[in-house]
């Protein structure tokens, strides 16, 4: 199962996420589910580095692993729009939840 767990600040701002896991949909290089949770969030990392200048601190392990870390204090623009691109990453991998339910989990803490 894919596990994500989503980070909030007390203002409900995302400020990290973490990504571990394999779908086990299907075999190696037809797992759907995989593929899809693989292309949101990686996805919505490299379009707030496009489209914003931000660096998030990524890091990325086995399993699937990827924590992604939002800087703090960025300008109040900047950060409309990272979170803009975030809370649009979290509707596509709920989308595949409610799909695949059996196969990705999303939690959120604060």
């Amino acid at each position: 199962m894919i596990e994500t767990t989503i980070y909030r600040t007390e203002t409900g701002r995302v400020r990290s996420f973490t990504m571990s896991g394999h779908a086990l949909f299907a075999n190696h290089g037809n797992d759907i589910v995989c593929a899809g949770a693989s292309a949101i969030s990686f996805g919505a990392v490299n379009s707030i580095i496009a489209l914003t200048g931000v660096q998030p601190e990524i890091e990325q392990g086995e399993d699937g692993f990827l924590r992604c870390v939002i800087p703090e204090n960025l300008p109040e623009d900047v950060q409309e729009k990272v979170q803009l691109l975030l809370e649009g990453m979290i509707v596509s991998l709920q989308t595949i939840e409610r799909d695949y339910g059996k196969y990705i989990k999303i939690t959120f803490k604060k």
